[in-house]
């Protein structure tokens, strides 16, 4: 198999240089997410146990609920339970000076800081931040406008590619040069059944794409996909850590806490010194031959089973912002591009966004609903 590398320019304040990547060396991503609830103590408590567990990197998410969601998007199912999660990232919007405390910090632990924006607004406050590293969520894989401005800052990045087909990772590298890209396969649900991976799709990724794979990780099971992805060519391996399950964080109840995060970094490692084909050998042993098999699947890049429900509800399509009344002329101010979930219309794909402004409108369109052709007046 002809594995791919991923390049970045330094990482930490004791690697300066470029630092590279692959199969014989992961970067091991500690995701952090929102899980520091808006205090800076309980995110440094996060980077201290990731730095002890064994991580490369840890990401945050800055997080601003107009970027993401309408108010109206109504209760979420999440690990935790029913959530009004546009309420819920009102409340884990900080200052950008949060995060360039927090970079500060994560660097000086030797640790290569990333977070993920979710419009432009975060975009471009990343940006200010001088990140080494981007990182664009599955749901914004097809947000056209934000893959343009984060391609116009030159920076390598990684794409996740939950809930997504190939057509759609297409799409987005022809606007985010592969090149700088680093595709992650994912599952988008939480927590994804291991035997949803289907991981042999890393490979075919690589050989389509011409970039570098990686996998981003909702299993349960501390070390079986992330193994067995590296098996297969993984560069990358993320996955969500929290101090303890039982705190509230959004996705604490699916993160690895440190001891099981440490112990995915050694079977990690493991299989980096083995070598793909031993290690493969040794899990068919430990894990047994079905098991392995179930997990590699057969290749095909397919929606999984267990987020076949989310697409295009989970992914961007343009919504209003507010009330739009029958013969309305629409102004930029009047949709945005956001996630749908369950409650709520899907909208036109996000490339239609520069297009609308000056339409008019052939019927209402209550606030927070997905606006489709047939609202249009052609």
């Amino acid at each position: 198999m002809n594995y791919r590398t991923f390049t970045i320019n330094g990482q930490g304040h004791d690697r300066p240089g470029p630092v590279t990547y692959g199969p014989e060396r992961v970067l091991i991503i500690a995701e952090l997410g929102t899980s520091h609830g808006g205090s800076a103590a309980k995110a440094r408590e996060l980077v201290d146990a990731a730095a002890e567990a064994g991580a490369d990197c840890v990401k945050f998410q800055i997080v601003y609920a107009d970027e993401i969601l309408h108010p109206n998007t109504g209760e979420v199912d999440l690990p935790g339970g029913r959530v009004g999660l546009y309420h819920v990232f009102k409340k884990l919007e900080v200052p950008l000076g949060f995060y360039g405390d927090l970079k500060e910090y994560v660097e000086s632990r030797g640790l290569l800081f990333l977070a993920s924006p979710f419009g432009i607004r975060s975009a471009r406050e990343l940006r200010s931040l001088k990140p080494r590293l981007l990182k664009i969520a599955s749901p914004e894989l097809n947000y056209t406008g934000l893959l343009e401005e984060l391609a116009s800052y030159g920076l390598p990045a990684l794409l996740s590619t939950g809930v997504s087909r190939l057509a759609d990772i297409e799409a987005a590298l022809e606007i985010f040069p592969p090149e700088r890209a680093c595709l992650l396969h994912c599952v988008t649900a939480y927590p994804a059944p291991e035997r949803d991976y289907g991981l042999r799709v890393l490979g075919n990724l690589g050989g389509i794409f011409g970039v570098p794979v990686g996998v981003s990780d909702h299993s349960l099971d501390p070390e079986l996909v992330p193994s067995l992805a590296v098996t297969m060519g993984a560069a990358v391996i993320e996955k969500h850590f929290c101090l303890s399950r039982m705190d509230p964080g959004l996705d604490d109840p699916i993160a690895l806490p440190p001891v099981d995060f440490a112990r995915m970094v050694r079977g990690v490692r493991r299989v980096s010194a083995l070598g793909a084909e031993a290690a493969l050998e040794a899990l068919r042993r430990e894990r047994g031959p079905d098991t392995v098999e179930a997990v590699l699947g057969d290749g095909v890049k397919r929606l999984a089973p267990s987020e076949r429900a989310n697409y295009e509800r989970t992914n961007r399509s343009i919504h209003a912002i507010r009330d739009i009344q029958a013969g309305d002329t629409l102004a930029p101010g009047d949709f945005a591009v956001l996630r749908t979930e369950k409650i709520l219309r899907p909208g036109l794909h996000p490339c239609w966004e520069t297009k609308l402004a000056g339409r008019k409108t052939a019927r209402f369109i209550p606030a927070g609903e997905g606006i489709v052709f047939e609202d249009l007046i052609r």
